[in-house]
């Protein structure tokens, strides 16, 4: 196990500009994907819509990152470019965070979540492609703290934000007055947040759409576009040490050979795009399993990503003991950390199985995005029309769904036989010549 971990930590020694760069990246994606929630309500007083409009700036969002995720996986293969992406994805998002205070109309707000939505779905696939094509068969513990970063943003933005919120009415309507207003976005606050009453009884809360409008929460989105710019200055600096500058071109650096897998760093190699591996032409000399485990690996990520979901154990006591404000904190504790390990280990698990073709991350990840956004919008409409209890239960049979697709994979994994490869075909062709001439 020493020798093991000695192994891996001279990898991240000889990769590690690359590395922070990408775990980086994820810190301002879970940076922009955190911010809407506990925002809305000022983000509805900015633009002055009713509740029911501004949700459409989470399918802004949730959508384009689905389109995103298939762009990334449509890049070229060279680092340049995907550098290049990764550049003017996180100074894009940066500039959402400028703008928003700035839209104060939900279709400006949606186009800018939109172009972060974008932004942050070329991010998700080509960061983790290029770990996954950085440390192959080592990539797991570094896919998994990949996601702790998404984690740590999406901790961070909240917090930002907090003291900002409006902590009564932020729209003053003509029958405005202190006591009633405060202590309604208050209750209105928890019930969002799952306390209290059901989300269908908002019309009791007087949400005002004309009026004076007092909100600081713009403060609170030039603070994250500060926060984030760090990011896109790593990324450009990691370019002018790969010498991908324009002004850096003159002298190139010599590239580094990984001796144990003999893949060249910063290669150019290549101009497709990683979705090819899934075209029919390319599918004929692989078994019928190839494409199981492409499609199983992509449900499970499809609804577990889509809808949050643990362990389903954890499902079934939270379903059980939902009444208990104690069991809930401790019980979303621990389904965190469950679903925390999802999607790093099961990409690493299918690239493995698939030896690293790439193929398999653009199709993880997409799926991921696509049920991240389907999801919502189907247990939303459960949520509004059964009540709040109906999330629980949701998740419950999500979960134990995502566990039988789960096997099912094993079984698939267990059967599933690798094509050969053109050297062990030549090799073998070599011998029985050799035996026919003797």
């Amino acid at each position: 196990m020493l020798l093991l971990d000695e192994r891996i930590w001279a990898l991240f020694r000889r990769h590690w500009r690359h590395t922070l760069t990408y775990w980086s990246l994820f810190f301002s994606f879970g940076l922009c994907i955190a911010f809407l929630g506990p925002t809305i309500l000022d983000l509805r007083c900015q633009t002055q819509t009713t509740l029911q409009q501004i949700t459409w700036v989470f399918f802004s969002q949730q959508f384009c990152l689905l389109l995103g995720s298939t762009l990334g996986g449509l890049c070229k293969k060279t680092l340049t470019f995907r550098l290049w992406a990764l550049f003017s994805c996180t100074s894009i998002i940066s500039l959402v965070f400028a703008i928003i205070p700035l839209c104060h109309h939900v279709i400006l707000l949606s186009i800018a979540m939109a172009m972060a939505g974008l932004a942050m779905g070329v991010i998700d696939t080509i960061a983790n492609l290029q770990l996954v094509k950085l440390y192959q068969k080592d990539s797991a513990i570094f896919l998994q703290a990949l996601h702790f970063f998404i984690g740590l943003g999406a901790l961070v933005s909240p917090l930002v934000a907090d003291p900002f919120l409006a902590d009564d009415s932020c729209v003053l309507g003509a029958n405005w007055t202190i006591n009633s207003t405060s202590s309604d976005l208050e209750h209105l606050r928890s019930s969002m947040a799952g306390h209290g009453s059901a989300l269908h009884n908002i019309s009791q809360y007087p949400l005002f759409t004309e009026g004076i409008v007092v909100t600081r929460v713009s403060y609170a989105f030039w603070i994250m576009a500060v926060i984030n710019l760090p990011v896109p200055a790593a990324v450009l600096a990691l370019m002018s040490h790969e010498r991908r500058l324009p002004c850096s071109r003159s002298s190139p650096r010599l590239l580094d050979r990984d001796s144990s897998s003999g893949h060249v760093e910063g290669s150019d190699q290549g101009h497709g795009n990683v979705f090819s591996c899934c075209l029919p032409g390319t599918l004929k000399g692989h078994p019928a399993t190839f494409s199981f485990l492409h499609i199983l690996g992509g449900a499970i990520l499809f609804i577990t990503d889509g809808i949050i979901v643990g362990v389903f154990l954890v499902q079934c006591l939270l379903l059980i003991f939902y009444t208990s404000p104690v069991f809930l904190f401790i019980g979303t504790c621990v389904l965190g950390l469950c679903i925390s390990s999802i999607f790093p280990a099961v990409l690493a698990f299918i690239e493995d199985i698939l030896n690293y073709k790439g193929c398999a991350t653009t199709v993880l990840v997409t799926s991921a995005s696509t049920g991240e956004m389907l999801l919502q919008l189907l247990v939303g409409t459960v949520i509004h029309n059964q009540g709040s209890y109906s999330f629980l239960l949701c998740c419950t049979v999500a979960s134990f769904i995502g566990f039988c697709l789960f096997l099912l994979l094993l079984y698939v994994r267990h059967i599933h036989r690798d094509p050969p490869t053109d050297s062990s075909i030549s090799m073998e062709t070599r011998e029985k010549t050799v035996t026919d001439g003797s």
